[in-house]
C-alpha cells in the first residue's frame, strides 16, 4: 500500500481516478476499520484531510458545508444550530465524542453499512462479494430493512446526518474528472436491487468537496429523534428527521426522512403528504406511518421497528408542535 498527500482536490481526484484500487482517506473512522477487518484492501490511499475544505460558510440561499469540516464543529457552529437545529441533533446523536472530533462530514456521508453479515469475513455477502448470498434475510435479522429491500440485500445505512440532509434538502456538491456537478441528497444513495455493492451514484474518482443547505422557515424547527438499544454510540434501530409548520393545530407543511429502515436514508414522502392538511393528532401521525410503510417487507425480527416507527416519528413531531399532541 502506498499513501500520497495531495495539494489540491484536482490533484486527489487525478489520483484516485487513475487507480481501480485507490482510495480517498478522510478522517478514516469507518475506512480504517475496514482496512483492519480486511473488509478493503486498497492498493493506494489518496489523504484529504489536509485540502481546504473545512469551512462553513453563509451564502445568499443557505449554507455551504466544507466535506472536511469535522462533525463536532459541524454540530456546535452557531449557524447550524440556529438555522439547522435537527442537523445539530442527528451529528450529537452518532458515535462518540472522540469519532465526532474525527469523522468528516463528506466522509459520513460515504460510510458503509454496518450490518453484522457485512462485517464477518466468514459468511456470504452480496455487498461485500456479489453473487454470494445474504446471510442477513434468513439469519440474525434485528437490524434488517424494511423498506426499498431486495433478495440481494437487506441492509441498512447507518449514518444519522445524512438521514437530516435528507429532510432538509441537502444538495452535494462532488468534483471529478470532468468538473463539478450537484447531487440532491436523495439521489446520492441507492437501493439495493441485484447490485448491493453499489452504494452511491458517484463515480470511482468523484470527490464530495461542499454540502449545500436551503434557507427555510421550516428548517429552522427541525429536529432529530434515534431509537437505539443504548443511550450512546450506538447505531439507530430507527430514526426520525422531522421538520414542522403548523397553524391552528393543522399541519401545513412537513418533512420527514427515517433512518434505520433502509439501505439509503428514506425520504418519507407518502407520510407527509398524507399529514399535510390534517390535526397535528397521535392518530394522524400514526396513519400518515402506516401509509408510508404499506410496501414494507419485514420478518419476525425486524417487525418491532413498525411501532418503534410511529412511536418515533410522534415524539419527533409532538417536540416541534407549538402545544401538546392530542392523544
Amino acid at each position: 500500500m502506498t499513501y500520497e498527500v495531495p495539494a489540491t482536490a484536482e490533484e486527489a481526484v487525478a489520483s484516485v481516478t487513475g487507480d481501480e484500487q485507490a482510495r480517498f482517506l478522510g478522517g478514516g473512522t469507518n475506512l480504517v476499520d475496514h482496512l483492519k477487518l480486511g473488509l478493503s484492501t486498497p492498493r493506494v490511499l489518496v489523504d484529504i484531510s489536509r485540502l481546504p475544505l473545512d469551512a462553513v460558510e453563509q451564502t445568499g440561499d443557505g449554507l455551504r458545508i466544507g466535506a472536511n469540516v469535522r462533525n463536532s464543529d459541524l454540530a456546535a457552529h452557531p449557524l447550524v444550530r440556529s438555522g439547522w437545529p435537527g442537523l445539530t441533533r442527528a451529528l450529537l446523536a452518532g458515535a462518540s465524542g472522540q469519532i465526532r472530533n474525527q469523522a468528516t462530514t463528506g466522509g459520513n456521508l460515504l460510510q458503509r453499512t454496518r450490518c453484522v453479515y457485512f462485517q464477518d469475513l466468514t459468511t456470504p455477502c452480496n455487498k461485500r462479494e456479489p453473487g454470494s448470498g445474504c446471510s442477513a434475510i434468513e439469519g440474525y435479522g434485528r437490524y434488517n430493512a424494511l423498506l426499498g429491500t431486495s433478495e440481494a440485500c437487506v441492509a441498512t445505512h447507518p449514518s444519522d446526518m445524512a438521514v437530516a440532509l435528507t429532510a432538509l434538502d441537502a444538495t452535494i456538491v462532488v468534483l471529478g474528472p470532468d468538473g463539478e456537478r450537484r447531487i440532491p441528497i436523495g439521489d446520492l444513495h441507492t437501493l439495493p436491487a441485484h447490485h448491493p455493492e453499489v452504494e452511491t451514484t458517484l463515480a470511482h474518482g468523484e470527490l464530495i468537496t461542499h454540502i449545500e443547505l436551503p434557507t427555510t422557515p421550516l428548517a429552522k424547527r427541525s429536529t432529530y429523534h434515534k431509537a437505539r438499544d443504548r443511550a450512546s454510540y450506538a447505531f439507530a434501530l430507527v430514526s426520525v428527521a422531522a421538520a414542522l409548520s403548523v397553524e391552528d393545530g393543522v399541519v401545513t407543511d412537513v418533512a420527514l426522512a427515517w433512518g434505520g429502515v433502509a439501505h439509503k436514508p428514506w425520504r418519507a414522502t407518502r407520510a407527509e403528504d398524507a399529514l399535510r392538511g390534517q390535526p397535528l393528532e397521535e392518530p394522524a401521525i400514526a396513519s400518515a406511518v402506516d401509509e408510508e410503510l404499506h410496501d414494507a417487507v419485514t420478518g419476525p425480527d425486524n417487525d418491532y421497528k413498525r411501532a418503534l416507527l410511529r412511536g418515533a416519528t410522534t415524539v419527533a413531531l409532538s417536540r416541534l408542535a407549538p402545544t401538546e399532541v392530542p392523544r
